[in-house]
């Protein structure tokens, strides 16, 4: 069980694990950490970590290969080898910003009061699970005819019946904002946080967070982590989060034109 947010090997192995579960068409865990959920996203397709174990040419050669169809994103944290950023850029890739990992004593994240409109469930049975996925599609850019794709992506991934919680917010009924908790290597894992546009600054977002935490609580785990968006950063430093670390974000090298044959 993680004790200290200084903790960054089990938080990183946590964030591998809950991106993985999208790697419905291909995904790997070894010295390459990437997955393929074949969703027409950035996001949802990916490199997570490279090792030590193959030059990087072969790795961008490989990742580029398994990935050729679909947007994709390189992730570089702490847990990649230290000259990966350096060698994207100089086969052409572009540094697109940087996703801070940010972590939080569970038993020392400060309490909210859940709105009395909001009531907060957890999602369970294909007819809520496709409810909650077009609740958050709109907040992750995800275009309307690749809902169905992240529908079945999401009921395929392999933790959802181990370690897994997905809550739903309902605002006078209305399901309005979504949250997920990924118990893995010992540490509280939070993702999927969103509130529709039209129901933001009402404190969905902070109390969908809230009840990830207290699900974390309940399973004794001791260490919350996630990664922000700019808009989500000052909500969680409000309710005690911490910036621990970070990724760098990356889009590929775009493929050179085939030259004309002039033989």
């Amino acid at each position: 069980m993680v004790d200290s947010i200084a903790d960054l090997e089990q938080q990183l192995a946590n964030t591998r694990d809950y991106w993985l579960g999208w790697g419905r068409a291909d995904r790997s865990a070894g010295d390459l950490t990437l997955y393929r959920s074949s969703v027409s996203h950035p996001q949802l397709n990916g490199v997570l970590r490279v090792g030590h174990g193959q030059s990087l040419d072969a790795v961008v050669a490989e990742a580029e290969g398994r990935l050729r169809g679909v947007p994709w994103m390189w992730w570089v944290g702490p847990d990649s080898r230290s000259d990966l950023a350096d060698h994207l850029l100089a086969t052409g890739a572009t540094e697109i910003g940087t996703m801070p990992v940010m972590a939080a004593r569970v038993d020392r994240a400060i309490s909210v009061d859940t709105p009395p409109e909001l009531e907060i469930e957890q999602v369970a049975g294909p007819d809520s699970l496709r409810e909650w996925v077009t609740a958050y599609a709109p907040s992750f850019g995800v275009a309307p005819d690749q809902v169905h794709h992240v529908i079945r992506a999401e009921d395929n991934r392999p933790d959802q019946s181990n370690g897994l919680v997905r809550f739903a917010g309902r605002w006078n009924g209305r399901l309005v904002g979504t949250s997920a908790l990924l118990d893995r290597h010992g540490v509280a894992g939070i993702y999927v946080v969103t509130t529709a546009a039209e129901y933001r600054r009402r404190g969905i977002g902070t109390a969908l967070t809230a009840a990830a935490l207290r699900e974390a609580r309940e399973r004794g785990l001791r260490v919350a982590t996630l990664q922000a968006s700019p808009d989500g950063a000052p909500v969680y430093h409000r309710m005690g989060f911490e910036t621990v670390a970070g990724y760098r974000m990356f889009t590929p090298a775009q493929p050179r034109p085939a030259q004309p044959d002039t033989a």
